[in-house]
């Protein structure tokens, strides 16, 4: 019994090698690694990668908190007029439309290990208003119909919207909102790399600049 399975033992050992022997030595690809029996195609998981990310849609990737005081004024026939001061807290995402991002904005240098992503412009979302957490201010004739004084909610919630979208989009919170989004969807890619047996290849994700 002892003999039989060293027979077996060498008879596969043997076929290994000659395997090994007659296999082409010449590299089929350059993006092929070798993870202990295994071998990882790089392009194949970067492929699923961008996949599985376009079924995700929109990647929130920065969320800013703030506030937008605003003034509003309406009169008629030049007599009557009315105020309404409105202070209100909002918020606004800051997203990745990733059923955009394609392998074409994938690249992968085998001799750096490097991935880089191009990543698709960066989009804004709804801006959300606390109401309940409003201030407001009425004042003038106008003012004591509750008609008027929705009239110039409307309008004070309508500029309070142009004002808090014009914070949101300084260019500081926007560089902001670009690291945070370059972070994230790097992360996104190194996760199967690293499943895949790729602890070394290092993504950088970054916006085309205009």
């Amino acid at each position: 019994m002892k003999n039989s399975w060293k027979l077996l033992t060498a008879t596969h050992l043997a076929a290994g090698l000659a395997g090994y022997v007659a296999a082409p030595t010449e590299p089929l690809d350059r993006e092929v690694r070798q993870a202990g029996l295994f071998t990882t195609d790089t392009r194949r998981v970067l492929a699923a990668t961008v996949n599985s990310l376009r079924a995700e849609s929109r990647l929130l990737v920065y969320s800013y908190r703030g506030s937008a005081a605003v003034s509003v004024e309406r009169s008629v026939l030049w007599l009557l007029g009315g105020q309404h001061e409105l202070m209100v807290p909002a918020t606004v995402g800051y997203y990745v439309d990733l059923s955009a991002l394609t392998l074409d904005r994938v690249r992968y240098d085998a001799r750096s290990q490097v991935v880089t992503v191009a990543l698709p412009p960066l989009v804004m979302g709804d801006v959300a208003f606390q109401s309940e957490a409003a201030r407001t201010v009425n004042g003038g004739v106008l003012t004591w119909s509750q008609a008027q004084v929705d009239e110039l909610g409307r309008q004070a919630y309508a500029t309070a919207r142009r004002a808090f979208v014009a914070q949101a989009q300084s260019p500081a919170l926007a560089e902001v909102a670009r690291r945070e989004a370059g972070t994230n969807v790097a992360r996104l890619f190194e996760l199967p790399l690293r499943a895949a047996g790729q602890p070394h290849v290092r993504v950088v994700a970054t916006f085309e600049r205009r």
